[in-house]
């Protein structure tokens, strides 16, 4: 593409990310820029899958929208960039490591071959002593030589298994930010879709899995009404209120949407599930929240949650498809409410 057409189409989709932007979004920001002009471009299906699911659902994106899916979809490839860069340095460390082993493998055996010629020297009688001192002079300058690579291996090994150390640490804790939300704590919608994935390889191994998922309830006004600030501290009560009531080993906690959270249980039936989503449910009931700038106190926030066990047919897609279909249900039964399955269908006219 010639540069003018490049820039001019750069234009045109500059100027479509604005009108997006004033479209669906309470603020222009830099991350809202970024968001809907990667979604204009089309360089990011899965994003743009994400945000009609969620501009259908709500009519608009919130900030905490915008932030979960910058972190997702854009800062992720940067993530994955940094990974790439430590997977090389770690690869050229490691080929360090096998040259030097090489050239003291090189060395050992010239060192075996030449102890070989010394013995057959000696052995043969007619050497004079002389020669005998040429040879245990040799011996000695071969061994020193020897000893010198064996040293000097062994300090590049040592440094390499620190920087190697270093490095593996670095790489894990990409691995975990990349696979993190960041104002919560909790899983980010990858991390999410990995745990789903793992526990419906277990529940068909095994025993059924469960998943809940969580809404709060008109998030959205609450943002509207209070500001994005107050939202994210009600963003993050949930998120403390999740971590203190689901104990399960293998558990995968995440928010995977705006203010979408979502709890996979591996190999967990369908009661106990329910029972961990009611404790959280009545657990954020509970809490009244308190703007911190003021101290004013904001009333309370209640959430609706719908419970799946998985069906032995079940994808990570259609289980989460039916909790959806829970948390739907629940939604329009009045909020504040855990619905699973056998519940949903018995209500009138809302399963």
């Amino acid at each position: 593409m010639s540069p003018d057409l490049d820039r001019e189409r750069s234009l045109v989709l500059a100027q479509r990310s604005f009108e997006l932007m004033r479209d669906y979004c309470s603020s222009a920001t830099p991350r809202a820029y970024a968001v809907w002009y990667t979604y204009v471009a089309g360089s990011q299906p899965l994003m743009n899958d994400a945000i009609k699911r969620l501009t259908t659902q709500n009519g608009t994106l919130t900030s905490a929208d915008i932030d979960q899916l910058h972190d997702t979809y854009i800062d992720g490839r940067r993530l994955a960039g940094e990974m790439d860069r430590m997977n090389s340095s770690l690869i050229a460390e490691v080929e360090g490591i096998m040259e030097m082993i090489d050239v003291s493998v090189r060395s050992t055996a010239q060192y075996g071959e030449s102890l070989q010629a010394f013995t057959h020297d000696i052995a043969n009688a007619a050497t004079s002593r002389a020669r005998l001192k040429e040879v245990v002079a040799a011996i000695i300058a071969n061994t020193r030589n020897v000893t010198a690579n064996n040293r000097t291996l062994e300090a590049r090994m040592r440094e390499s298994r620190s920087e190697i150390e270093s490095l593996r640490e670095t790489l894990e804790a990409t691995r975990l930010e990349s696979l993190t939300d960041p104002l919560t704590g909790l899983g980010n919608r990858k991390n999410f879709e990995e745990g789903l994935r793992r526990a419906i390889d277990a529940g068909a191994a095994h025993r059924p899995s469960s998943l809940i998922v969580l809404d709060i309830d008109y998030f959205k006004r609450f943002n509207d009404l209070y500001g994005h600030l107050t939202g994210d501290q009600v963003l993050r009560l949930v998120a403390i209120v999740m971590r203190e009531h689901v104990g399960q080993k293998g558990a995968t906690l995440a928010r995977f949407g705006g203010e979408e959270f979502g709890i996979v249980l591996p190999e967990t039936d369908r009661a106990t599930a329910r029972e961990i989503a009611e404790r959280v449910r009545t657990s954020v009931t509970g809490r009244e929240l308190v703007k911190r700038s003021t101290g004013e106190s904001l009333g309370k926030v209640t959430v609706s949650l719908g419970v799946a066990m998985q069906r032995a047919d079940d994808n990570a897609v259609s289980l989460l498809e039916r909790a959806d279909a829970c948390l739907f249900a629940a939604k329009r039964a009045g909020r504040n409410r855990t619905l699973d399955e056998s519940q949903a269908a018995a209500l009138p006219n809302v399963a």
